[in-house]
């Protein structure tokens, strides 16, 4: 970030990830009360966060072809008008069916946000800033989703309805400030191999994906998103159904179990990474997280509620660095393909994720918890063993 225009660039992007994480976070408080009052539960919840990620996975590499053709700044401007509208809409809806169609949108302005500020970092950052410039647009990201939460348990004191103006308006009030303030960079021009992977188009590089030699840490990322996704889904109808926790209390674990692992995140990775490497802290966090999902149906208080929640989330937020670690050593020379196919795998678990597990909710509020689990151990069965044959190779190359 050579000038101060390219500072200040960062910061107004950190801040419309922030409202964009931060408006699809405050929901989740509120949906058990919010749904009650169309009468429908977990099935309804679980399909209306799947159908936003759906959305995002059909869109973003729309997005980033757009980006790439028209700039940065205005695909930027465009996502922040319509997240903006779809939250206004979905807080008016009057039948279910606006719901989805909310929620759809929604998702649709938040792929035109992400992938052209992931660009717009790398646009304006030498090779040797872009971690810092990509991490403080990850943090912004974690922030967002860990205080929305938060912000929505407290509004939905004024009415149920409120939350979903409040992120209208911060949306809006972001692609306003965007609109005078963010420059627009010309888009580096994507060529060679990159440019043959837009051409080969997503399902080919989802089969391409099958062959390469980290396929597993693939697995690895749609199962833990799958788990994540479930609990972060459903653990507000749970303590709802079962024990009739408000907005507020419900904001209260979400926002505190995941501050936790955003510290973890912060300061811990890198120690954990230098000692035990990243395929010990997978396979450890794998186990945990485990634990913490089948841990929750055998307590009944708030505050071990709570601290079930942040060892969840904590080993969540340790899981994802990890693998996106391992898979870029083990990528080579093919690292846009395998950060594309990274988020197009966690698009997948955050799709189907909670509409299983909403599903699986109605009909016994424990399925989505134990079947949650089964997922993770299986998927630490398969990492541990292909963690030991790729150690045996290595050993046998060693020797020879």
């Amino acid at each position: 970030m050579a000038n101060k225009s390219n500072h200040l660039a960062l910061y107004i992007l950190m801040f419309n990830m922030f409202i964009a994480m931060s408006g699809i976070g405050l929901i989740i408080p509120i949906m058990p009360e919010y749904l009650g009052t169309f009468g429908v539960a977990g099935q309804a919840l679980g399909f209306l966060i799947a159908v936003f990620s759906l959305a995002q996975f059909i869109f973003s590499p729309l997005a980033g072809d757009l980006s790439d053709k028209h700039g940065r700044k205005r695909l930027i401007i465009v996502g922040l008008v319509i997240f903006g509208l779809a939250q206004l809409a979905f807080g008016l809806s009057t039948h279910l069916w606006m719901l989805y169609v909310a929620r759809f949108v929604a998702g649709l302005g938040s792929a035109f946000l992400i992938p052209p500020m992931m660009a717009f970092v790398a646009d304006i950052t030498t090779v040797e800033e872009r971690g810092r410039g990509m991490g403080l647009l990850g943090a912004s990201m974690s922030l967002g989703f860990m205080i929305g939460p938060a912000i929505g348990g407290f509004l939905s004191n004024i009415s149920l309805e409120f939350p979903f103006y409040f992120a209208t308006g911060m949306a809006l009030t972001a692609a306003v400030i965007s609109f005078f303030i963010l420059p627009n960079p010309a888009p580096h021009p994507v060529s060679g191999s990159a440019a043959q992977l837009k051409r080969e188009g997503l399902i080919k590089q989802l089969k391409r994906s099958a062959t390469t030699p980290y396929f597993v840490m693939f697995i690895v990322m749609f199962v833990f998103s799958f788990g994540l996704a479930n609990f972060q889904s459903t653990i507000s109808l749970y303590v709802d159904h079962k024990y009739g926790y408000t907005p507020s209390q419900i904001a209260v674990i979400i926002t505190v179990g995941g501050f936790v692992g955003v510290i973890a995140q912060t300061f811990i990775i890198n120690p954990l990474f230098k000692r035990f490497g990243e395929m010990r802290v997978i396979l450890v966090n794998l186990v945990i997280a485990a634990i913490g999902m089948i841990w929750i149906l055998f307590i009944n208080t708030f505050t071990m509620i709570l601290v079930v929640a942040m060892v969840f989330f904590t080993a969540t937020a340790l899981l994802r660095p990890a693998v996106n670690t391992l898979v870029s050593k083990l990528a080579g020379k093919e690292q846009g393909f395998a950060a594309g196919m990274i988020t197009a795998y966690m698009s997948l678990g955050n799709m189907v994720g909670p509409a299983l597990a909403g599903t699986l909710f109605d009909i016994n509020i424990s399925y989505p918890y134990i079947i949650g689990t089964v997922l993770l151990l299986t998927c630490f069965t398969i990492a541990l063993i292909w963690s030991k044959r790729k150690a045996a190779m290595l050993s046998q190359l060693d020797e020879i």
